[in-house]
């Protein structure tokens, strides 16, 4: 998506890149896929249609592009860091593909809007609430993707991708990582009605949903701050 692109017009354009996004799908699936011990778990959980969002922890760079060919039923929109555009191979994929950018340092008003029409409209887009690569485990998040999937009436899908970090150095070695993507359980936050929610309520609903990513991230030792899933609770979410 390029700078000047209105919400409206990315928002419109989303049936006609489809067919793109097929054929990188396809690629994905069928080059670097295979270079992978990869299991993917959880894809019932993807509903067909409507808002909805992929809540992905990160550990790697491979991150999107993994939820972006496990998912099938329908197309990923993925919200990316505005850096990827600054070398010719990687704004080649944004454009393809038809991914958003976020300036990471700042509120970035038009990604906020991006994502919320974007949901509105029935789409399903990917974000790492944490923000950035994690190498150690889930760490707190900023509250933008509650915020987001607040506004929209969203369902949300944890994505939990393990067994991804070291996957360069183990394909300079000619061995396959094993890396194990997992959909886990969707929900929604409960909203009674309401159009605008509280700051300290969107926290709890930020902690409830890490949670519940946490609880879908396979390999323990990395649910960091949330590896204690006692403690897990769901005052402010209901599963769908």
């Amino acid at each position: 998506m390029s700078a000047d692109t209105s919400v409206q017009e990315y928002v419109e354009m989303q049936p006609r890149i489809a067919w793109r996004r097929h054929i990188l799908r396809w690629l994905i699936r069928n080059i670097p896929f295979r270079m992978l011990k990869l299991t993917i778990t959880g894809t019932e959980n993807i509903p067909d249609d409507g808002p909805a969002i992929l809540m992905m922890n990160h550990i790697s760079s491979l991150d999107p592009g993994l939820c972006m060919g496990a998912v099938t039923n329908r197309f990923v929109v993925p919200m990316t860091k505005i850096e990827n555009t600054e070398s010719p191979i990687s704004a080649f994929a944004v454009w393809w593909w038809g991914s958003y950018t976020v300036n990471r340092g700042e509120i970035d008003r038009k990604a906020l809007n991006n994502s919320i029409e974007l949901l509105k409209s029935g789409q399903l887009i990917l974000i790492a609430p944490e923000g950035t690569r994690q190498k150690n485990g889930l760490a707190p998040p900023k509250d933008g993707m509650v915020f987001i999937a607040t506004k929209a009436d969203a369902v949300i899908i944890p994505a939990a991708i393990s067994g991804a970090i070291g996957w360069t150095e183990k394909w300079k070695k000619f061995q396959r990582p094993e890396i194990h993507v997992n959909f886990g359980r969707a929900f929604k936050f409960k909203m009674d009605g309401r159009t605008r929610i509280p700051r300290d309520e969107l926290s709890a609903m930020t902690e409830e949903a890490m949670y519940q990513l946490a609880l879908a991230v396979t390999d323990k030792s990395m649910r960091g701050v949330y590896s204690d899933v006692s403690k897990a609770t769901t005052n402010h979410i209901e599963f769908v």
